[in-house]
């Protein structure tokens, strides 16, 4: 085991690399996007109302979170598995997976915000956190050791 660490040990290195960088999204996130629900979230939002929010403002800083996790998640998966399929198809669940939670986001907090904070809140976990690198990878390790 230890020899395949040793063999291996760039790739691991630059997968370490790229998930120091998610860290550093996740550190700096305040500076870097708009998201009024960051502090929101923070409080005891359970008896607030919702912040005031600027959807379209909202929505890039939301896009662009998405964007850079998933540019390094990609990147991790490249670097572990490189195999470029296994790439392609996971820019393709990213893709999809991001139409759909915004779509299902911005309809629960105009239609039914107030009453499902927790709703809003998972949601919008999916979409800023990179929650589907820690679905995917054990996915395609699994998909390799069988083929």
């Amino acid at each position: 085991m230890l020899r395949k660490i040793l063999n291996h040990k760039v790739r691991i290195l630059l997968a370490t690399i790229l998930v120091l960088f998610l860290a550093l999204i996740r550190a700096y996130e305040d500076f870097l996007f708009y998201d009024p629900f960051l502090n929101y979230f923070k409080t005891d939002y359970h008896n607030l109302p919702l912040p005031e929010i600027e959807n379209v403002s909202l929505f890039f800083g939301l896009l662009f979170r998405y964007f850079l996790n998933t540019v390094l998640s990609l990147a991790i998966i490249y670097v572990l598995f490189k195999d470029i399929e296994a790439v392609k198809f996971a820019s393709i669940l990213y893709s999809f997976f991001f139409v759909v939670l915004v779509i299902v986001f911005f309809f629960v907090f105009s239609y039914f915000g107030e009453a499902n904070k927790m709703a809003l809140f998972y949601i919008r976990r999916f979409i800023i956190q990179p929650i589907f690198l820690l679905l995917f990878l054990p996915a395609f390790y699994y998909q390799k050791q069988n083929n």
